[in-house]
């Protein structure tokens, strides 16, 4: 398999490069790619730079995570990684540490519905980041700049911190057995 399909879901599926693909757009893509890369299939070897079942299943699930998408759109786009910027919005953080406080002081002294109130609350603000990130890609898609990259990488960086909470607020949560991405 090429470089380039090892670490782009979109070519690898080949699917455009856009944050508002459809999930059964990318199901259909994924279900078409690995029928052809099946063995018996009859054109093995005929592509020896098809991507290979893992390849295939790796690209499906990045793409079908709108987080994980967003985060590989911008790596095409040439944006910078969340190691080259680790900014975050105005304000953020300091309203995620009263935000963490509150939660843990309500379920302490609330329990569970305490905890689905929050994971609710968590799920409004991921859909707020969803939305948002569409907005940015759509904005980029006319003119990209370094700058309106960058900025995409502050709002998938807050993004990150939402998903580790919804993550965290899961009563089965155990920080020992978590896979940090």
């Amino acid at each position: 398999m090429s470089k380039t399909n090892k670490t782009n879901p979109f070519s690898t599926l080949r699917l455009p490069a856009r944050f508002d693909l459809d999930a059964g757009v990318i199901e259909r893509a994924y279900l078409s790619a690995l029928t052809s890369a099946h063995p018996d299939a009859g054109s093995v070897g005929a592509d020896s730079d098809a991507p290979d079942a893992a390849a295939l299943n790796k690209a499906r699930v990045t793409l079908l995570d709108g987080e994980q998408r967003a985060v590989a759109l911008l790596e095409v786009l040439g944006g910078p990684s969340a190691s080259q910027c680790k900014d975050l919005p105005d304000g953020f953080l300091m309203e995620m540490m009263t935000r963490r406080e509150e939660i843990e002081e309500q379920i302490v002294d609330g329990g569970n519905e305490s905890r689905s109130n929050w994971e609710a609350w968590a799920r409004e603000e991921r859909a707020s980041y969803t939305n948002g990130a569409q907005g940015q890609f759509e904005a980029i898609a006319e003119e990209s700049t370094p700058e309106k990259l960058a900025d995409i990488r502050v709002l998938l960086n807050a993004w990150r911190y939402i998903e580790r909470l919804i993550e965290q607020l899961d009563p089965e949560y155990d920080p020992a057995r978590v896979d940090f991405r």
